[in-house]
């Protein structure tokens, strides 16, 4: 177990990289003693921690045309884009089955970010916190990837939650604030992308009136990604953090339905992390 902290960027569909990254960590025998991860960056994580890294390519790609998974008149109909009873129900009991088991066992420690409805903050629970039953697995993985305007947000403890991505869409801080003396980040969008300015203010307050902090984060997040990048970008020139990042992203966002791009961009990232290993084990020896 390499002690540092592994945190995982979310990105929707375009998370693919992350698992091939992830894909390649494993076949080198790489488990990360602390994780932090946002919405598909979590659900990658997840799979890690399971220590079932094909689920990822499985389930983020071979469903991208099935209806169930995604689908644009249930959306128009008042449902979510994304069927989030069939990715987070349906797939991981009887599809292509999530350990359940080896995840609650596991002495990696797991932080799954979230975004606070009512107060627009970032909330991160630990794996103990929830893994001791699956309900709690699946509505927080469903919580973290619950994206604005295409899903609803969640019950969780009392607190209406989403996506993890909207306060805290890189959490390098929380990792910082653990105590991690060393850090690998995998990030999903190529060197220099910082989020342009948000001009959907009023769509939003009329979407949410009754979560005014989500109103607030959603209308500035450009500016809370854009300085996390910044910092990322200035522990990386102080060798303060590894960072993995795709060269390319092939034109894929959050939503992608081509099958082909998907596995190009898991590959990407699986070669990627293949051509970094020397560096990134120089980095994290004693």
């Amino acid at each position: 177990m390499i002690d540092a902290g592994l945190v995982l960027e979310g990105g929707g569909l375009r998370g693919v990289f992350t698992s091939g990254v992830l894909r390649r960590f494993v076949d080198e025998g790489l488990w990360f003693a602390n994780i932090y991860g946002v919405s598909m960056g979590a659900c990658s994580g997840a799979n890690y921690v399971a220590r079932q890294p094909e689920r990822n390519r499985i389930v983020n790609i071979s469903f991208v045309n099935d209806s169930r998974y995604l689908s644009w008149m249930r959306l128009l109909r008042g449902g979510d884009l994304f069927g989030m009873e069939f990715i987070f129900r349906t797939i991981p009991h009887f599809i292509v089955p999530f350990d359940y088991a080896v995840f609650r066992d596991s002495p990696i420690t797991f932080f799954v970010g979230m975004t606070d409805c009512l107060t627009g903050e970032a909330v991160h629970v630990e794996k103990k916190e929830f893994a001791n039953t699956v309900e709690g697995v699946d509505t927080v993985f469903q919580a973290t990837a619950s994206l604005p305007l295409i899903a609803k947000p969640i019950q969780y403890q009392g607190r209406m939650v989403m996506d993890g991505g909207i306060a805290d869409a890189v959490p390098i801080r929380k990792s910082m604030a653990e105590g991690d003396a060393k850090r690998v980040i995998v990030l999903t969008q190529a060197r220099g992308y910082r989020k342009k300015t948000n001009g959907f203010q009023l769509p939003w307050r009329i979407w949410y009136p009754d979560y005014p902090g989500l109103v607030r984060i959603l209308t500035r997040r450009n500016h809370v990604y854009n300085e996390t990048m910044d910092l990322i970008e200035e522990m990386e020139v102080r060798d303060e953090a590894f960072v993995i990042r795709p060269a390319t992203t092939l034109g894929i966002g959050r939503i992608c339905r081509t099958p082909k791009k998907l596995y190009d961009l898991y590959d990407i990232g699986y070669f990627e992390a293949q051509k970094r290993m020397e560096a990134l084990r120089e980095y994290l020896s004693p």
